[in-house]
C-alpha cells in the first residue's frame, strides 16, 4: 500500500513538472494532422510507420531550441527576431504565417464540426463548428493563463484513446515491428507526397512561435523569471521530449490503426477526419469509431488555442503591443482581438466555399516555405553567444537541427514540385 502511494506521488510530481511541451506536442496532432496520418495508413498500410521514429528527434530538438530561446531571452521568437534580425525577415514571417495559421484553424474547426455531426447526426455540423468556436473564444479570453494551461494539459489525456484503438482488433506484430524498424520508400509521387505531408504536419512553424512564447508565460506564472539555470533547462528538455514523444506515438498509432484496418479492406483514400472515422465504423466496430471521433474533438480543443495564440504572439511582438494569456482582456486588447479574429476568420472559411482539403493543401505549402527559413534562423540564434550566453547549442543539437533543416528544405521543394507537376 505504501509502495503504491509512493508511485502515485512520483507520478503526480512528474505530471506537475510537465507543461508547455506536452501541450505543444498534443497540438501537433490536430484534426488536420490526424487526417494526414489517416491517409498515410489508408493509402500505404504500415509502410510509413518508420517516419514516427525519424520525426521524433527532429521535432524535439527544434522545439527545445525554441523553448530555450524563450527561457533565456524572456521573450518570444518574434521578439528575438525583431531585436537581432532585419525587419524584412520579421514581416516575411508575418506574411506567410497569418494565412497559413488561419487556414489551419479553419480546417480544424471544420473537422471538429463534421465529427460532432457524426456523433450527433440530428445536429448540423455548422452548429457544432460555431459552438466549438464560441467555447474556445470564451475560454481563451476569460480564463487566466494557469487555468487555460491546466485545461489544455488535462485535455491531453484524450490523446490516450489513440493508444487504445489499435488493440481493439487483432494485429500482425511481426509486420508492425518490421515496418517500424525498416524504412520502406516508394519512389512515386503519391508516396513521397505523403511523407512530405507527414513531415510538414509534425514540424510546423506555428509550434516554434508558441513554444518560445509560452515558456515565457510559464516562467512568469511560476515567478521564475531572471532565474534561468541548468535545472530549469533540464526540466524544459524533459517536458519537450515527453510532449514530442506523445505526439509521435499518437501519429504512430493513427497510422497503425488506419493501415491495419482501412488499407487491407481497400479503403485507400481518406481526405478528412470524418471519412476516417466513418470508414473505421463498419470495419473495426463502434468502440473504435467513437474513440477515434472523440479524440479528434479533444485534439482540436488543444490545437486551436495554440494556433490562434501563436499568431497573436507573432503580431503583438512584431508591433510591440501588450500580450500574454496571463493578462486580462482590458490589459491586452490587441492580443485577444487577434485571437478572436483568427478564430472567426477560420470559422468563416466553412462558408466561403473553401474545403478543408484545399485549406490543408494551401497550409502545407505556406508552412513548407517558412519552416526551413525559420529552422535556419532558430539554429543561428541558438548558437549566438551574445543572445544565448552559456546556453548555446551543443553538438548533438546542431547535428539534429541541421538534419531537420536539410530534410525540411528537401520536403518543401518536393511539396512545391508536386503541386505544380
Amino acid at each position: 500500500m505504501q509502495h503504491s502511494k509512493s508511485i502515485a506521488k512520483k507520478i503526480q510530481s512528474y505530471w506537475e513538472k510537465i507543461g508547455p511541451g506536452l501541450v505543444t506536442g498534443a497540438s501537433d496532432d490536430d484534426p488536420s494532422g490526424i487526417a494526414t496520418y489517416s491517409q498515410a495508413g489508408a493509402a500505404f498500410g504500415l509502410k510509413t510507420l518508420w517516419t514516427a521514429i525519424i520525426a521524433f528527434p527532429l521535432m524535439a530538438v527544434i522545439q527545445q531550441m525554441c523553448a530555450r530561446i524563450g527561457l533565456v531571452t524572456s521573450q518570444g521568437l518574434t521578439g528575438t527576431l525583431k531585436k537581432n534580425y532585419p525587419r524584412w525577415v520579421l514581416y516575411l514571417m508575418l506574411l506567410f504565417s497569418f494565412p497559413a495559421i488561419v487556414l489551419n484553424i479553419g480546417a480544424d474547426i471544420a473537422g471538429m464540426g463534421a465529427v460532432g455531426n457524426l456523433l450527433f447526426p440530428s445536429i448540423d455540423q455548422n452548429y457544432f463548428s460555431v459552438l466549438f468556436t464560441v467555447i474556445l473564444l470564451v475560454m481563451i479570453i476569460y480564463l487566466p493563463y494557469q487555468r487555460i494551461a491546466s485545461i489544455l494539459k488535462n485535455l491531453c489525456v484524450v490523446m490516450l484513446v489513440y493508444f487504445i484503438v489499435p488493440f481493439l482488433f487483432k494485429q500482425d506484430v511481426v509486420a508492425i515491428i518490421k515496418s517500424t524498424l525498416i524504412p520502406t520508400v516508394e519512389w512515386n509521387k503519391e508516396y513521397i507526397a505523403v511523407i512530405v505531408g507527414i513531415l510538414g504536419t509534425t514540424i510546423s512553424p506555428y509550434l516554434f512561435f508558441w513554444q518560445a512564447s509560452v515558456e515565457v508565460e510559464e516562467m512568469k506564472s511560476r515567478k521564475k523569471h531572471l532565474m534561468v539555470n541548468k535545472k530549469i533547462i533540464h526540466e524544459m528538455k524533459n517536458d519537450v521530449d515527453f510532449g514530442m514523444a506523445v505526439s509521435g506515438f499518437v501519429m504512430y498509432f493513427i497510422i497503425l490503426t488506419t493501415g491495419s484496418v482501412l488499407f487491407p479492406a481497400g479503403v485507400t483514400q481518406i481526405d478528412t477526419v470524418e471519412q476516417a472515422a466513418l470508414a473505421l465504423k463498419p470495419l473495426a466496430g463502434n468502440m473504435t469509431y467513437l474513440l477515434f471521433a472523440i479524440g479528434v474533438i479533444g485534439t482540436g480543443l488543444i490545437a486551436i488555442p495554440v494556433l490562434s495564440g501563436s499568431l497573436s504572439y507573432i503580431f503583438t511582438e512584431t508591433f510591440g503591443w501588450e500580450q500574454g494569456l496571463d493578462k486580462k482582456f482590458h490589459e491586452a486588447k490587441g492580443f485577444y482581438v487577434i485571437i478572436a479574429i483568427s478564430l472567426l476568420v477560420g470559422l468563416s472559411l466553412n462558408y466561403v466555399g473553401l474545403s478543408p482539403i484545399q485549406a490543408l493543401i494551401y497550409t502545407a505549402i505556406l508552412y513548407g516555405i517558412t519552416a526551413p527559413v525559420l529552422i535556419g534562423i532558430i539554429l543561428h540564434i541558438s548558437n549566438n553567444k551574445t543572445v544565448m550566453g552559456k546556453f548555446t547549442n551543443d553538438r548533438k543539437s546542431n547535428v539534429l537541427g541541421l538534419t531537420a533543416l536539410i530534410i525540411m528544405s528537401a520536403a518543401a521543394g518536393l511539396l512545391i514540385y508536386f503541386q505544380f507537376n
